[in-house]
């Protein structure tokens, strides 16, 4: 297992923006609930799993659904998510995603990918990003979300690289919880406020430098 650099991105919000088609989808299927869904509300489903999203949905709406109703329910929701996100292009990418992903690409260091989200490959794919990606771990390949380390422990055996190594990237305060317990540096992107435990935090991509992830690394280390 090497010692060497690696970077481990959130998708969400980190390389591209899907937060809107997940709050439209969320909010559609509130309100043929009967309820409504704020943005607020939707904020704090960041990094947060599909099901355990759910379950904070029907709790704010004050409704109980059986396991078998919460399972159709999801899948509802996801339905329109994805027939929301097959229309994604090249353009949502966030402003520095890709020459950060370019940068890494030529100086040899792994890139992996480590979301919670189930339709990352579409999303990669219609972003035109799925390339970069030396290893993928979703929401297909773990069992439980974050904060719990798993993504982020799994990406790095699969990139052969210990968690000293990895330099995860993540924009919900759940990630930069889940990069911690996994013994990782953390990136956070957006407000400093909403997440606490990272070593630095930024607007996007475009605000960091392959240098100074590499410092970051060393520093930690």
């Amino acid at each position: 297992m090497t010692q060497q650099t690696a970077c481990i991105f959130d998708l969400d919000g980190v390389l591209v923006d899907t937060a809107v088609y997940h709050y439209k989808a969320w909010k559609q299927l509130a309100n043929s609930l009967g309820f409504d869904f704020t943005h607020a509300q939707n904020e704090q489903l960041k990094g947060v799993s599909r099901m355990r999203s759910l379950d904070m949905i029907l709790e704010w709406g004050g409704i109980r659904k059986s396991d078998a109703e919460r399972e159709e329910l999801a899948s509802l929701k996801n339905s329109w998510y994805v027939a929301m996100i097959s229309k994604m292009t090249a353009g949502e990418v966030l402003p520095g995603s890709l020459e950060l992903l370019r940068q890494l690409k030529q100086q040899g260091i792994k890139i992996a990918l480590g979301s919670a989200s189930k339709n990352s490959a579409l999303i990669l794919e219609r972003t035109g990003l799925a390339h970069f990606f030396d290893a993928i771990v979703d929401g297909n390949a773990v069992t439980t979300s974050k904060p719990d380390p798993e993504v982020f422990i799994k990406a790095a055996e699969l990139l052969d690289t210990a968690a000293a190594g990895c330099v995860v990237f993540e924009d919900a305060f759940a990630g930069v919880q889940a990069a911690n317990a996994a013994g990782m540096g953390v990136v956070g992107i957006g407000d400093a406020e909403n997440l606490k435990g990272a070593q630095i935090v930024i607007k996007d991509l475009s605000e960091i430098t392959v240098a100074e992830i590499e410092a970051l690394n060393r520093f930690l280390k």
